[in-house]
């Protein structure tokens, strides 16, 4: 009888355990920011929420913060083309399909892309310190399945606290 009412009261733990385990596998987690590819908007070892739910509803935008998982690591970068889009940069100004478009992410020089066709469910990305990061301009574009989620919200340190 002792064992059956431990057990009773051990089940309400359980379903927490797994309902948070379930959020953090599915829904939200955490990241960790490596290297200075993002700066100036985000830095070395900030720690940030990842939306991975966020993606899936409201799809992935021209200047989100996506995380990709290229592998051997989980990068975080700006998504700068879409699918379908030709982009490039000229004299450190972006055009999407020959129209220029404003994009104030950078406090960096952007070196010249050539036309850069853009498939189907594929992203061209770039980290915001356009003259230190690994991207699509070495790595190539990045297919929807690499993107894990948004990262959006730095919750460490607290003087970054708040959304990017």
């Amino acid at each position: 009888m002792n064992n059956k009412k431990w057990l009773k009261e051990l089940i309400p733990y359980i379903v927490i355990l797994i309902v948070v385990l379930l959020i953090k596998q599915f829904i939200i987690t955490t990241v960790i920011v490596h290297g200075p590819s993002m700066e100036d908007t985000l830095h070395n070892k900030d720690i940030m929420i990842l939306d991975k739910i966020g993606m899936k509803i409201n799809g992935i935008k021209r200047f989100d913060i996506v995380v990709i998982d290229i592998g051997t690591e989980k990068i975080i970068k700006r998504v700068i083309g879409l699918p379908g889009e030709t982009i490039s940069y000229k004299d450190n100004k972006l055009y999407v399909d020959g129209n220029l478009v404003e994009d104030n992410h950078s406090t960096k020089y952007t070196a010249d892309i050539e036309d850069q066709i853009i498939g189907n469910d594929q992203y061209y990305v770039l980290g915001d310190n356009r003259t230190n990061s690994l991207d699509s301009r070495v790595i190539g574009l990045v297919t929807k399945d690499e993107i894990v989620g948004h990262a959006r919200f730095i919750i460490f340190p607290f003087t970054r606290f708040g959304s990017r």
